[in-house]
C-alpha cells in the first residue's frame, strides 16, 4: 500500500542515498536558475509545494513519489527529465564536468583569426557583462559545450585545443 499511496519503493532514504542527494541538488538548480527560494516556491504554487518539503527533497533526506516528481516539473515548467540526475555510467561522452571555464583573453587576442567564432562570443560576453579588464575571463563549462555544437567538435576536444592553444588555463 505504500508504493500506491506514494510511488516510491524506498519511503524514507536517508543522506547514504546517492540517487536521493543527486536529485536533490538537480532539484535545488533548477530552482536557483529561475532564482526561487524555497519560500518563493510555496507561495507561488499556492502551497501546493512546501518550502520545508522541498528542503527535504533537495537535501535527499525524502523520497519523491512521481506524481510529486511531475508536479515540480510542472511547476519549474521543464521536462520531468530534466529533474532526473544522470547515472555515472550514462553520462555523454565528451561533456565537461566543470561548471566555469577560465579563458586567457590575451592568448586569444593572439589568435583571434584562428579562433573568431571563440572571439566573436567572448567579446559579446564582455560587453553584456560590461568587463574590459582585458586578461581573464570566466564563462561557464555550458558555454562551451553551446560553442562545440555550433563548431561541430565535442567539448572535450575543443576544451583540449584551447589549452593546447594557451586559452584555456
Amino acid at each position: 500500500m505504500g508504493m500506491a499511496m506514494s510511488g516510491t519503493v524506498n519511503a524514507a532514504p536517508t543522506l547514504d542515498d546517492p540517487y536521493a542527494v543527486a536529485l536533490g541538488e538537480r532539484l535545488r538548480r533548477v530552482r536557483q536558475q529561475q532564482h526561487l527560494s524555497l519560500h518563493d516556491v510555496e507561495a507561488r504554487s499556492n502551497g501546493d509545494l512546501k518550502a520545508s518539503v522541498l528542503g527535504a527533497y533537495e537535501r535527499g533526506e525524502r523520497a519523491v513519489s512521481i506524481t510529486r516528481l511531475h508536479a515540480m516539473a510542472q511547476f519549474f515548467r521543464v521536462p520531468v527529465a530534466e529533474l532526473l540526475p544522470e547515472p555515472v555510467s550514462e553520462r555523454r561522452p565528451g561533456v565537461v564536468e566543470s561548471e566555469h571555464v577560465v579563458l586567457d583573453l590575451v592568448a586569444l587576442e593572439r589568435q583571434r583569426e584562428r579562433e573568431a567564432l571563440l572571439a566573436r562570443y567572448v567579446d559579446s560576453i564582455k560587453s553584456r557583462r560590461g568587463d574590459y579588464n582585458g586578461q581573464v575571463l570566466t564563462v561557464r563549462a555550458a558555454d562551451l559545450d553551446t560553442l562545440a555544437a555550433v563548431m561541430d567538435t565535442t567539448p572535450v576536444a575543443l576544451r583540449s585545443r584551447l589549452s593546447t592553444a594557451g586559452i584555456v588555463r
